[in-house]
């Protein structure tokens, strides 16, 4: 459990690589966020699997497979967490699980413990930097876990100046900053409008069908590294009349870059309407989307409040039970438990977007415009 850029991928492939070689464990599962992430950065990464066996002992990867097999027998299969039903079945005696607490849908730790059942000492090893979720509270009081954890300084001499410049002047000095840095499990600012404890206790997996989806940007100024990112959320009104987080696309892009990506949600998840707030670029907003797609529905929203007021309403339908999370939003979800009003705090993205497309749904009139939605467990 580290900081950004300590090493935990490199730790976690060494680990992995000392069971097979030299502890003899002869069934590995390999789970990252996404298969993307499986692949690009656990096994083929510069500092995955394959960079860390040495020759004598290399292994014969088959990724169309998705499988990879050592000298001595053992074999490594790779799945992603984000499709939690492929990991029923599978058998381990040991299994690398990495960023846990960035996974999407958290139930596919518990299919994970359901295949740890091979060899005399079935072992996950967990690389993540923290976030302070039930899973990873749970794991850390357990007297089965032993901890490592370390800091993004003490990696520094290899890092990138560009990479360390960067990670150091968004998160040095800030809350989430020990969290990203230090690795310390933060708990939520008593300060905040949102805790996760609400969020987790009206987090859904598979969501029903909605009256209306709408997909909400706030854009950047700018698309350069320091810059903001667009945000971009998706959210639905149910049949239920709550509301539903359903995706976090929000990016650092061109203009051309973030309003391709809200125009591909607007179809791939079947909204009725994308908006943009006015008052921060919304004529550029329109005009920069409906050039790519002129058929897309397009709504301008203006900001007649200060952003506490705007978003104290939205607050409130969370501690109410009525907006629901699909999934895990890791990033949006930090922005909301630790953004405090009127404490000169950057305004974030993400939290901003979410407000918008909420508002949009609950609080200015329901309007009941039926849409065909996909159930996000079927993406």
């Amino acid at each position: 459990m580290a900081g950004r850029g300590w090493g935990k991928t490199r730790t976690g492939a060494e680990a992995v690589r000392y069971a097979i070689e030299e502890l003899g464990y002869k069934r590995i599962g390999l789970v990252g966020a996404t298969a993307a992430d499986t692949r690009d950065v656990m096994v083929e990464g510069e500092s995955g699997l394959l960079s860390v066996c040495p020759l004598w002992f290399e292994p014969k990867y088959e990724p169309s497979k998705r499988r990879i097999t050592w000298p001595n027998g053992a074999i490594a299969t790779l799945f992603s967490a984000d499709k939690p039903d492929r990991l029923r079945g599978p058998q381990f005696d040991l299994v690398w699980c990495d960023e846990l607490a960035a996974w999407r849908y958290l139930s596919a730790w518990d299919m994970i413990m359901f295949c740890l059942r091979l060899g005399n000492d079935p072992k996950a090893i967990i690389t993540t930097t923290p976030r302070p979720i039930k899973i990873v509270k749970d794991l850390l009081n357990s007297e089965h876990t032993f901890t490592v954890s370390g800091s993004t300084y003490e990696n520094r001499t290899n890092l990138a100046q560009a990479f360390y410049d960067e990670v150091i002047s968004r998160y040095e000095g800030t809350r989430l900053g020990r969290q990203e840095l230090y690795a310390e499990v933060i708990e939520d600012d008593p300060d905040a409008l949102w805790n996760r404890e609400i969020i987790d206790a009206n987090r859904v997996e598979k969501p029903g069908t909605f009256y209306r989806i709408v997909v909400a940007i706030d854009p950047a100024g700018s698309s350069k590294d320091t810059a903001n990112e667009t945000g971009i959320v998706v959210v639905g009104l149910g049949e239920d009349n709550h509301g539903y987080v359903i995706e976090d696309l929000s990016l650092r892009a061109s203009p051309h870059g973030w309003a391709e990506r809200a125009i591909n949600a607007y179809y791939e998840f079947g909204a009725d309407r994308i908006i943009g707030e006015a008052n921060n670029g919304g004529e550029m907003i329109e005009s920069t989307i409906r050039s790519l797609d002129p058929n897309v529905s397009y709504k301008n929203v203006y900001a007649s409040r200060g952003k506490q007021t705007r978003a104290e309403p939205v607050a409130a339908l969370y501690e109410q039970g009525k907006v629901h999370h699909v999934g895990n939003l890791p990033q949006l979800e930090d922005q909301l438990c630790t953004w405090v009003p009127n404490s000169g705090m950057v305004s974030p993205d993400r939290l901003d977007a979410l407000v918008w497309g909420m508002t949009e749904l609950m609080l200015q009139g329901r309007e009941k415009v039926r849409v065909k939605a996909k159930s996000v467990g079927s993406r």
